[in-house]
């Protein structure tokens, strides 16, 4: 099997070092792992590719190369240059620090990495770690994913689930919960969930010399979701899977609002 690996934390991240090995058990003796990664940190770029502007492509070692751009620009930088004579079977993008459940989600370059690979027509999953108290002050807080990663990805390939044959492909979001290994209870199939009553915000700093500046800042990301959705099964200590496509259509809106139009 040849796989395209990605990130959105950077190509010096530790999560990538734990998606590499993850990857090199996949494919096996006789595969490939390819790295094609931000040269910075592109922590909440979402779907962003670099239309109005060139980037630059550098490898670094054998199979390795670093990307000036997003982790979208990378998927297309790895299907149409870097891997151009032999497209991957498989990308996967992670493993993301922190967790990218939720409306997280919809901010997240991991995903955006994998959704890039979908619309190309290739199987994608993207894996994020949720960080908390429990698992923050381990020697590897990606622990859970470290030893998890390689059985969750094998059984999501092994489902071999049915492409539709129309419309978007079908890419995985997979978050592994805030726990040390020893103590993920399982595994759950569960729909994005929203946390209520939280949000990315902005919060104002001026600096010495009295200009103006703004941080963005996250929302609790313990505060509580619906039962059995994402973030929910996350935090009682289940690896989640979530099915998802690009379609960001209200479906059960459509016939509602053409009867409104009518």
């Amino acid at each position: 099997m040849r796989i395209l690996i990605t990130n959105d934390d950077g190509i010096n991240a530790p999560g990538l070092k734990v998606l590499h090995d993850i990857a090199t058990s996949l494919a096996g003796p006789d595969g490939e792992v390819w790295t094609v990664a931000p040269a910075f940190e592109q922590s909440g770029v979402g779907h962003c590719i670099s239309y109005t502007h060139p980037f630059m492509v550098i490898q670094m070692e054998e199979r390795r190369f670093a990307a000036e751009g997003s982790p979208a620009d990378c998927v297309l930088a790895g299907l149409h240059e870097v891997m151009k004579d032999a497209r991957p079977d498989l990308v996967l993008s992670g493993v993301n620090r922190g967790n990218n459940s939720a409306e997280n989600t919809l901010y997240s370059g991991t995903i955006g990495g994998a959704l890039e690979a979908s619309l190309q027509g290739l199987p994608a999953i993207a894996l994020s770690q949720y960080y908390g108290p429990e698992n923050n002050a381990l020697d590897n807080p990606f622990e859970a994913a470290a030893a998890h990663g390689t059985e969750t990805v094998r059984r999501i390939l092994d489902a071999t689930l049915p492409q539709p044959d129309e419309g978007y492909q079908t890419f995985y979001n997979v978050n592994f919960p805030p726990v040390p290994a020893a103590d993920v209870r399982g595994t759950r199939i569960a729909p994005q969930g929203l946390r209520r009553n939280t949000s990315f915000s902005v919060e104002p700093h001026d600096s010495p010399s009295g200009r103006r500046f703004l941080w963005i800042k996250g929302g609790d990301q313990r505060a509580p979701t619906q039962p059995d959705t994402d973030a929910a099964v996350n935090l009682d200590g289940y690896i989640s899977i979530t099915p998802m496509r690009a379609d960001l259509t209200a479906h059960d809106l459509v016939d509602p609002l053409r009867d409104a139009f009518a």
